[in-house]
């Protein structure tokens, strides 16, 4: 058994599919279906249940999973060790929420890659919490501080929200004076059912009714309210990235959250990780920092 063998092995038990690992892998499925069938027949187990629904580990392959685990931390160890401290290189892949993606990491992480050039990083920006047991990701960012798993979580940087709306929309219809103002007014928001973490859930808590405008994405709702479609909780570090947008009742209504930094715990020990990771760390807060300095009203 080699370990391009259990490589592969963990491609698949990770994507529960032979496309989903042959797409990590850079492989044809059907290529890592030989490769699967080739190790159970060295092996002479079983090591997936196949199924309509895809590849779940039986349980020679739930043994297996942790060898295979110990050995991609050890090759892990061992290229960080032989390739040294002198700069960061490599790929890292970061699952972060889409409002974080889009406004804070790309400038950051722009940065970082310009100080380490053979560094290579991806942004996975989706609206869920990711899973780093299976490798979706090297790093994850998440809104609310994960309470189970094999996990490593520090906090990343605070921020702040505020209601906004853009300066023609508040020109074209009544005055907000207060929050009771509202209900007289279009709001722009998360699609209830669809919101992943409680800490976004941010208009329930001021009463507010139906969301005429409702997306799961950040950006989709800075862009309809910079369109003048209504009323909406904005992300400070966003606003300088929407000048048409005006904060309303800053001191009625003032949200504070924070982001996470989530690592599995397996990863503590390489080198490279926590390094890469103090950088985002760092640079995250500056970014908060710089940003929420320039809507301080």
């Amino acid at each position: 058994m080699d370990w391009d063998d259990l490589r592969i092995f963990l491609g698949v038990a990770r994507a529960e599919s032979l496309s989903g690992a042959g797409r990590g892998l850079r492989l044809d499925p059907a290529t890592v279906g030989r490769r699967i069938a080739r190790l159970e027949e060295a092996l002479g187990v079983p090591l997936f249940a196949k199924s309509p629904q895809g590849y779940a580990l039986t349980e020679a392959g739930q043994r297996l999973l942790a060898h295979a685990e110990r050995a991609e931390q050890a090759v892990g160890e061992a290229a960080e060790d032989l390739q040294g401290a002198a700069g960061l290189s490599g790929q890292i892949r970061i699952g972060a929420p889409d409002g974080c993606a889009n406004y804070l990491l790309p400038q950051v992480l722009a940065q970082i890659c310009t100080d380490n050039p053979g560094l290579e990083v991806q942004i996975v920006a989706l609206p869920r919490v990711f899973n780093l047991s299976k490798r979706e990701a090297d790093l994850a960012i998440g809104v609310s501080r994960p309470e189970a798993g094999r996990l490593r979580v520090q906090k990343l940087a605070d921020y702040r929200l505020h209601l906004a709306a853009s300066a023609d929309y508040l020109s074209r219809h009544p005055p907000i004076r207060t929050l009771e103002d509202l209900k007289a007014h279009q709001l722009v928001g998360y699609i209830p059912d669809m919101i992943f973490d409680k800490e976004l859930d941010y208009l329930t808590g001021i009463g507010s009714g139906s969301v005429p405008f409702a997306s799961n994405s950040v950006s989709v709702q800075l862009n309809w309210l910079r369109a003048g479609a209504g009323v909406g909780i904005v992300h400070d570090f966003a606003m300088p990235s929407a000048p048409e947008l005006v904060k309303i009742l800053p001191e009625a209504l003032s949200l504070s959250r924070s982001f996470w930094l989530i690592r599995h715990q397996d990863d503590v020990r390489l080198e490279r990780l926590n390094r890469f990771a103090d950088a985002l760390v760092q640079g995250v807060r500056r970014e908060v920092h710089r940003l929420e300095g320039m809507t301080r009203l």
